[in-house]
């Protein structure tokens, strides 16, 4: 039989020019645009940006993808020998292309792997993920794979190309790259990866959903024995380190990462806010904005990591417990079928995710109000951990609504770094946060000091003893606001001690309600208050963390610090972007901080309304004072303290304030949130790190004779009890 070479090898020619022209075309761009030079050196990709403690832990991140990239000497060389020898054995020794197993993939229809080398799945990964099932399309595009291969090899190492491949896998679980895989699965560095660490995550790369060690931890077993014996197949691992791994369960350390877990969520998520305002408002050089959850940006918090775990411990030990006596209150109330809490039940059903979802699914307010009293499974927050449990989107909802809440920050007094900030119980059930300065609460008697600041500021002595009985003072509307008090006569710093409201509206009365007002601005306070005489009493609505900053100025010797979140911020190759500094301003006199710090003292101290501290907690050597505050009908909880250099602040209470302590007994600020405070600082005083802070002592005044005897000198100089001009003090009002 007569063969026709000639036809053949015009066949073959014409093949050889058909593919040149296909490839050269597909190079030049015309069945769609590839990467250029500049594209192919800096390629695009979404990293995380990372949130770092004061202490160097990191504590979080902010992504579309949980990407971090690493370079090749950061990776564990076990890592690199099973990617090698699983996904690519030859490619050290192929250009991108790996024309044998190009071959063999045809041969077998890819049933022994698609045959695309590490760089080729690198140009998938970075620049032509779309797998259209389209075969004309799927076959440009792997023209386009091939191409964009053979000039990453030109550009970069072989070296950097397998760090790349890695820094671009999904290894699911919000775990994009190499880094967060070795970080969600293990809790650990990528050089810190053992052999069989890294054939359970090269082995993912197959399917990473059904090779998870989370959840098929038996099937993710046998796909890392075949991962390790691919590594004894080429000389990287012996067959006796194969025979002692290969039986060996899979170690899962899960550290999942997400943006409700991990530490202080309640702070990322307000400095999330604070920062996109900034980054918006400091635009590069060139005009264009950086962006949080893509641009890799690190973020160095002043957050100490382990005061942060104190605070969130503290929260947990104490209400986990007090809980069950608030909620005991209400065992078999009907608080949501009537008034105000039935009103606020609808309410609260309207705004929930579920209502909403119904409503546009078109159902009517009857199929709706049947759907939330229909028992369905769910998971609900509890003390104990997340429940599964059956019970009506009603009732969870009266559930969730029962719980009390918290705000709890502590902050270096000298630079105002914010140490530790807890917004609320639980991040995930719980988003409101109850610290920053857009949530406000009535703050009691936690505003009394700022009085006495003005008092004393003013010259009056911490001993000079004021009116402790009835007083009443005519408002402009022609009514009168009285308080009464039980008579007799108490020196300041007792008043303060005991909280006597008498004493502090004899102190408005004379000294003038908008003076009052004035000095809670100097001192910190932003929220615009009204000069009224109740203001003496914390009738206003001030947040945690403008009370914070007030009582700040105490230990700092009367200097009004701002609470500092951030201290710089990098760009993702470690170039500084901002670099953030201490801010204070005089409040008023060191003198005056000196003897106020004497008074509020007496507040812990015997007798005092905080005294507890002292006879509860193991606070050692640790100096200290502060103020307890309760508001009407034991609504709102208070306890605000300071050491010489750390002053920390708790507010307890629920979300709905129809919801309160029937009693002052467990109300008041001293029971239910002096003891997270009680709790966090004896943490502080065992730990070690922290020994600056136990054996700190309060500041020396300017004027060293106080040192000797406060009263003696101020009882010497005190001229009486006049008001501060010589207006009526009625007419201020």
């Amino acid at each position: 039989m007569f063969f026709n070479y000639k036809l053949l090898w015009k066949l073959w020619s014409m093949g050889m020019i058909a593919a040149f022209l296909f490839f050269g075309m597909t190079g030049c761009g015309i069945f769609g645009d590839l990467p250029d030079i500049r594209e192919l050196e800096n390629p695009k990709s979404n990293l995380a940006s990372e949130i770092y403690s004061a202490d160097g832990v990191m504590i979080g991140k902010y992504f579309l993808d949980n990407r971090t990239n690493v370079l090749f000497d950061e990776l564990a060389p076990s890592t690199v020998d099973a990617l090698v020898s699983t996904e690519d054995q030859r490619f050290y020794e192929h250009s991108g292309i790996d024309i044998k197993g190009t071959l063999r993939a045809i041969i077998l229809l890819g049933k022994e792997g698609g045959g695309s080398t590490i760089t080729q799945q690198l140009a998938k990964n970075m620049f032509n993920d779309t797998r259209r099932k389209n075969v004309i399309k799927r076959i440009i595009e792997k023209a386009q794979e091939y191409i964009i291969a053979i000039r990453l090899e030109k550009r970069y190492t072989k070296n950097e190309i397998i760090a790349m491949y890695l820094n671009t896998v999904d290894f699911v679980n919000n775990a994009v790259g190499i880094h967060s895989a070795a970080h969600v699965y293990f809790n650990k560095l990528p050089k810190d990866l053992t052999v069989e660490e890294s054939a359970v995550l090269i082995g993912m790369l197959k399917a990473p959903s059904y090779y998870n060690p989370v959840r098929n931890p038996q099937i993710s077993k046998g796909r890392r024995n075949v991962v390790l014996n691919q590594m004894v197949k080429n000389k990287k691992l012996t067959g006796l380190q194969y025979n002692e791994l290969k039986d060996e369960d899979i170690q899962v350390h899960f550290n999942p990462i997400s943006h409700v877990d991990g530490l202080a969520p309640y702070f990322r998520e307000i400095l999330a806010l604070e920062l996109k305002t900034w980054l918006r408002e400091n635009p590069r050089q060139d005009g264009t904005t950086y962006n949080l959850y893509k641009d890799g940006l690190k973020i160095y918090t002043t957050i100490d990591s382990r005061m942060q775990k104190y605070a969130e411990s503290a929260v947990r030990e104490h209400l986990s417990k007090y809980q069950t006596l608030f909620s005991n209150q209400y065992k078999g109330s009907n608080v949501f079928d009537v008034g105000l809490g039935k009103e606020r039940l609808a309410l609260a059903i309207k705004n929930s995710d579920r209502y909403r979802k119904l409503k546009v699914a078109g159902m009517s307010d009857k199929e709706i109000e049947n759907n939330f009293n229909k028992a369905v499974p769910m998971k609900v927050f509890s003390w104990q951990g997340e429940k599964d449990t059956t019970m009506t989107p009603k009732d969870s909802i009266k559930y969730h609504m029962m719980f009390l809440q918290t705000g709890f920050m502590a902050m270096d007094a000298e630079t105002g770094y914010i140490k530790a900030w807890v917004g609320g119980i639980d991040f995930k059930y719980f988003k409101y946060d109850h610290v920053n300065v857009n949530t406000k609460r009535q703050v009691g008697s936690t505003y009394k000091p700022v009085l006495y600041t003005l008092a004393i500021d003013n010259g009056w002595s911490p001993c000079i003893s004021v009116p402790a009985g009835t007083i009443s003072i005519k408002l402009p509307a022609g009514n009168v606001w009285t308080v009464k008090g039980a008579g007799g006569e108490k020196t300041i710093k007792r008043c303060l001690a005991t909280s006597d409201n008498a004493c502090a509206a004899y102190l408005v009365k004379q000294l003038g309600a908008d003076a009052m007002v004035q000095m809670g601005e100097r001192m910190g306070i932003t929220t615009k208050l009204p000069a009224y005489p109740a203001m003496a009493l914390g009738a206003g609505d001030i947040s945690l963390y403008e009370m914070v900053t007030v009582y700040s100025c105490f230990p700092s010797g009367g200097l009004r610090t701002k609470p500092l979140m951030v201290t710089r911020v990098e760009d993702k190759n470690g170039n500084l972007i901002k670099a953030f500094s201490t801010e204070q301003v005089e409040a008023f006199s060191k003198n005056t901080a000196y003897k106020m710090v004497d008074v509020m003292k007496g507040v812990v101290e015997t007798g005092g309304t905080g005294n507890r501290l002292k006879r509860n907690y193991n606070l050692g050597n640790l100096k200290f004072a502060g103020k307890t505050g309760t508001t009407n009908k034991n609504v709102d909880a208070w306890f605000m303290g300071y050491s010489p250099n750390l002053v920390a602040g708790v507010w307890v209470g629920n979300d709905e304030q129809f919801l309160r302590f029937k009693t002052t007994y467990l109300g008041q600020g001293a029971a239910a949130a002096l003891p997270i405070w009680g709790k966090f600082f004896e943490k502080v005083v065992k730990d070690s790190h922290f020994k600056d802070i136990v054996d700190a002592d309060f500041f020396t005044p300017d004027d060293t004779t106080l040192i000797r005897n406060v009263c003696q000198q101020d009882l010497e100089d005190f001229e009486g009890f006049a008001p501060l001009d010589d207006r009526s003090i009625e007419s201020q009002f």
